[in-house]
């Protein structure tokens, strides 16, 4: 019958098991064969206890290394989520810096509004609901514009289309802002572009002059 064929099998391998494991159940295998009826449920208990035994047993090295390969695959499977976190969101800042001459536009154009006619102010305030919705996605994705005039020079925010010197501002410090700059939580997305100061070099004839000035003063 197909039923004891499947019986025979199932022995055969519970056999096999039992041997791994140093033949413990040698004998409650043996009262297997000896019942006329197969009794299929202690033979699945049987199993289960040869497996559980299996893993009680299991060596120790083998255990490291097995608790090793799990520590790794999950490593990799932390940065392969960091990687794509991090593509992605240099995707979105890619995305996001071409729109950035746009809203330029938009804004430089809008400054001119209030000494337009009625007719051109209807159409700027249609563009400054634009500009606005723009400027929502911008900040939806965390992108942010920068303040700059009065700061010190920052090349990792700042880049300097202009230096002139001064006598009156300290060395690097931003005087006109040119182009709005625009940064994210993780970097910067465009640098502003910017005038920079420079403290006037004082030469050896200036110096002699102001302390003529000085000796004829007291």
């Amino acid at each position: 019958m197909e039923e004891d064929k499947d019986w025979q099998e199932a022995l055969e391998e519970l056999e096999s098991s039992n041997e791994k494991i140093g033949g413990k159940f040698t004998s409650e295998i043996e009262e297997l064969k000896k019942n006329e009826e197969n009794d299929w449920q202690a033979l699945k208990k049987l199993i289960s206890e040869i497996d559980h035994l299996k893993k009680e047993e299991m060596p120790e090295d083998f255990k490291d290394k097995y608790l090793r390969t799990l520590a790794e695959l999950e490593n990799v499977r932390k940065r392969m989520q960091k990687e794509k976190q991090e593509s992605l969101r240099f995707a979105i800042d890619n995305a996001v810096s071409e729109f950035l001459p746009v809203i330029d536009n938009f804004e430089n154009a809008l400054k001119f509004a209030s000494s337009a006619s009625e007719e051109l102010k209807n159409w700027a305030s249609g563009f400054q609901m634009i500009l606005s919705q723009f400027k929502e996605v911008l900040h939806n994705h965390g992108v942010v514009a920068f303040h700059s005039v009065g700061n010190k020079f920052d090349p990792h925010f700042h880049e300097a289309v202009e230096i002139v010197e001064s006598d009156t501002s300290e060395d690097g410090i931003i005087l006109e802002e040119f182009a709005k700059g625009y940064k994210s939580a993780f970097r910067t997305i465009r640098p502003a572009q910017v005038k920079v100061s420079r403290k006037v070099q004082s030469t050896q004839e200036d110096l002699d002059l102001k302390q003529k000035e000085n000796e004829h003063v007291q």
